[in-house]
């Protein structure tokens, strides 16, 4: 850290970047301030060429002139770490908005900056070493409890090497800011630890000892996801879609329900009225698993689509950042993006202000490897104790108009583990999720077997292609078995890969109800029916289809449960020749 002023003085202006001119010297992702007035600016370094400089301003940059002078800060561009995160919301910057609000108003001051974590409050703080006990970056000191987590106090990630307890505070409570433990190297040197550390978002966390492969399935309870487009823990996805086909929903049910510890909410660059709904639901929304409010394990960022466009960039690196912090104590943590469609258009206009050569559609030529380090911080990791911990990364995206294939769906599709496509079409029919079953895919394993999954995608593709067909014959070209099969795929769509995002039994299907009902759903594929013609095998399927949405809403194992799966079954014998006989045999 260079800690002696340096300044400089503002020698252009283009939009929300500003060139500089400086005589010392100049950090690449340096924090600096534009001074207008008495207001301070906070910007951030992006080029340095010669004595000159550009920065991107983190605020409206009206009123700036030739000639103002910066300030530049030594530091790079960082988050606060310490316990008090959660329930949060803060903007890319890690400013607390409500705190900023009730200071400051609802319209936001330009320059107004708060700190993230509370200096005052107390923690009731608990050692975990003794003195004289050996330890590294990322090792716990102690823990305070926080929600409904143990926080740890670790040793501060910038410390490289071997350190030795030389002093650790006895149990008891302390403000984050007060020293809990001092540390010697190897040089003799002391250091002193307090509850909070500062970290550069663009930089990962790497306090680990081993990072190992996503294997074990994430359960999200969404059915077409855990069944056909599974997520692994540690793992990738993205969720591109048009306008309306309910990514936000979705995020929504991800949030409460994904089995995980804690849950990241970057709303980056999102309509401001779509903004405002995660904030007023949020608050609201309770926790299936505890019972309490689902804020106590989230923290919101967000920055609107009225908001400078460098903001928006800061929020996802501030997103993953804290995402990583909390993986370091051992928590499973999902980090949902939305959206980095106006993430990569930032870097767009940030690129086209800076004078690059563009690449496809006027995005930077860096966009791909951009894109590929967000998603890299994802991860299942050892820690030094043998504690595992990890990052599961969801993106949406919003191509324009729905094409899939634009820049950012491309480049975010070659680095992601899960492709889960919201279509238009599913979407206007009122399917909930949208998710496109066909088109979407996978490289995770579900915990339905695998040949069990590959059943349920055959018929869905036979039966796509036969209602293909009959758009060009009609129903009397297709023979009363091909008819069956296109019902069968779509009795399957209808009752088990869309869900009542409205019915607290339906919006969240645990992985054991998963199992039971899929394998009912694989007896039916399986079956050959008899029927005597379309119509009495359309009004098998349609009168089947009531009873099992019906069915869908009922407690797991209650007596109406099994009640209504033995009608089920009752249902399905009747009408089954050889129930023994696969399709087409």
């Amino acid at each position: 850290m260079i800690k002696e002023m340096r300044r400089g003085q503002v020698v252009g202006v283009n939009g929300n970047m500003v060139t500089i001119e400086f005589h010392d010297t100049v950090i690449q992702n340096e924090v600096a301030y534009v001074l207008v007035g008495q207001e301070r600016l906070k910007s951030e370094v992006i080029r340095v060429r010669g004595k000159r400089a550009e920065l991107q301003v983190f605020e409206d940059t009206v009123g700036i002139r030739i000639g103002d002078a910066v300030e530049f800060s030594g530091e790079l561009l960082s988050v606060e770490l310490g316990p008090g995160l959660l329930g949060q919301i803060v903007d890319g910057l890690q400013n607390p908005l409500p705190q900023l609000a009730e200071q400051y108003g609802f319209f936001l001051k330009r320059g107004a900056y708060l700190k993230a974590l509370d200096e005052r409050q107390l923690w009731e703080f608990t050692p975990a070493v003794k003195v004289g006990a050996k330890v590294k970056a990322g090792d716990k000191l102690g823990t305070v409890p926080e929600k409904i987590f143990q926080h740890w106090i670790m040793v501060p990630f910038a410390f490289q090497g071997e350190f030795e307890v030389t002093a650790i505070v006895s149990k008891g409570q302390y403000p984050i800011g007060t020293p809990v433990a001092k540390l010697k190297d190897v040089i003799g040197k002391e250091h002193q630890v307090t509850m909070v550390q500062t970290w550069p978002v663009k930089m990962a966390i790497k306090a680990y000892t081993q990072r190992l492969r996503p294997a074990v399935p994430l359960v999200t309870k969404i059915r077409i996801i855990d069944t056909l487009v599974p997520v692994a823990v540690g793992g990738t996805f993205c969720t591109p879609g048009p306008f309306g086909a309910g990514k936000t929903v979705l995020q929504h049910l991800l949030s409460r329900h994904a089995q995980v510890d804690i849950v990241i909410v970057v709303a980056c660059g999102e309509r401001a009225g779509e903004v405002v709904e995660i904030l007023k639901e949020f608050p609201h929304l309770v926790d299936p698993r505890t019972g309490r409010s689902l804020m106590e394990r989230t923290i919101i960022i967000c920055n609107t689509s009225s908001m400078p466009v460098a903001a928006r960039e800061s929020s996802v690196y501030t997103g993953v950042t804290l995402a990583e912090y909390y993986r370091q104590m051992g928590l499973n943590v999902l980090l949902l993006a939305d959206s980095t469609s106006r993430w990569a258009q930032a870097m767009r206009e940030m690129s086209g202000r800076l004078e690059e050569i563009p690449g496809e559609e006027a995005f930077p030529a860096y966009l791909e490897s951009r894109i590929a380090s967000f998603y890299e911080r994802a991860g299942v990791v050892k820690l030094r104790d043998g504690t595992i911990g990890s990052i599961t990364i969801g993106g949406a995206v919003s191509p324009a108009g729905g094409n899939f294939e634009e820049p950012v769906t491309q480049a975010t599709l070659k680095v992601v583990g899960a492709f889960h496509g919201l279509s238009r079409d599913r979407a206007n029919a009122r399917k909930y999720p949208a998710v496109d079953p066909l088109e979407s895919w996978s490289k995770y394993k579900s915990f339905i077997d695998e040949a069990k999954v590959h059943k349920g995608v055959s018929i869905l593709r036979r039966s796509h292609g036969i209602n293909q067909m009959m758009k060009v014959v009609g129903e009397e070209g297709m023979s009363t078995d091909e008819f069956v099969d296109y019902l069968k795929g779509e009795f399957f769509d209808a009752v088990y890969l869309q869900q009542n995002a409205f019915d607290k039994t339906d919006e969240a299907t645990s992985a054991e109800r998963q199992r039971h009902v899929y394998s009912l759903i694989e007896d039916i594929i399986d079956q050959k029916f008899k029927f005597a013609n379309k119509d009495e095998s359309r009004k098998f399927f349609q009168q089947l289809r009531q009873v099992f949405v019906t069915w869908n809403s009922t407690t797991f194992q209650s007596v109406e449960f099994l009640h209504k799966e033995q009608d089920i079954r009752q249902r399905i014998a009747d009408l089954s020749a050889s129930p023994s006989l696969a399709i087409g045999s």
